[in-house]
């Protein structure tokens, strides 16, 4: 694919950070448009943004170099490029449940109003950055004879090159696309205030472990075990929100 679009001198814009930044810039456009249905100003969702970027950033990064411990210890100053692919959403899904935990305690607004706004926020974002993994060749699939396969050729991409992959980021792509519509519907219904979030939590970790199983890159395994750390993470988010989904539901029913 195309991991570089162009270099001036010492200056190169990868493709990869090219889409993750468009993909939080698209998820907060979504956010500031939602937030008037909360009650929350632009300026209000946009100081949110900042500081949920910045956490999603550090936690997705921080999982992706603990997964790839040996290499980052080996050299230490590729932690800090982030242009070059090596993001785990899992991770940076639990960074920005603590920063806005902590956003709406500082602020005395509601948590699952907050993290219910930029649930959607987060499914648009998803998709558009993992068009960045599919150019730069990060997050591969295992070996395929399906007809759309696809074969990575350029030298510097981080897939195995001249044989056909799964193409595992446009699966994860199309799965955030979805998520997105299933949760702005839902918003617009909602019967209690943390659904949207619990629902997003819900559907990414089923299709992250449904995914899981086409992916071709070490994810680093969870000892005495078949599971990679990804499916491990994704299986017990997905235990705890349908167990807290249902501790809500049946909370509202009461009340009720």
């Amino acid at each position: 694919m195309f991991p570089d679009l162009f270099s001036i001198g010492p200056f190169t814009l990868h493709t990869y950070g090219l889409f993750v930044a468009f993909g939080f810039f698209a998820g907060l456009m979504v956010a500031v448009k939602m937030g008037k249905s909360e009650g929350m100003g632009p300026q209000q969702v946009m100081d949110m943004g900042f500081i949920i970027i910045l956490a999603a950033i550090i936690g997705s990064r921080l999982m992706y170099v603990l997964m790839n411990i040996s290499h980052y210890l080996e050299r230490p100053a590729d932690i800090f490029k982030v242009w070059q692919g090596g993001l785990v959403f899992s991770g940076g899904i639990i960074c920005v449940v603590l920063a806005v935990g902590w956003y709406a305690r500082r602020h005395r607004i509601s948590m699952w109003k907050v993290a219910d706004l930029w649930a959607p926020a987060a499914a648009m974002g998803q998709g558009i950055g993992r068009i960045g993994c599919f150019m730069a060749g990060c997050c591969y699939g295992k070996p395929t004879d399906l007809k759309w396969g696809v074969v990575f050729t350029h030298p510097h991409c981080l897939a195995p090159t001249n044989i056909s992959l799964h193409p595992t980021q446009i699966y994860s792509s199309l799965s955030g696309f979805v998520i997105f519509v299933v949760l702005i519907l839902l918003h617009s219904k909602k019967k209690f205030e943390g659904q949207v979030l619990l629902w997003f939590l819900i559907l990414h970790s089923t299709s992250r472990l449904a995914i899981e199983r086409f992916r071709g890159d070490y994810r680093g395994m969870i000892p005495g075990t078949q599971m990679t750390t990804t499916q491990f993470v994704a299986t017990l988010i997905l235990i705890a929100s349908v167990v807290i989904l249902i501790v809500l539901k049946s909370k509202k029913s009461r009340q009720s």
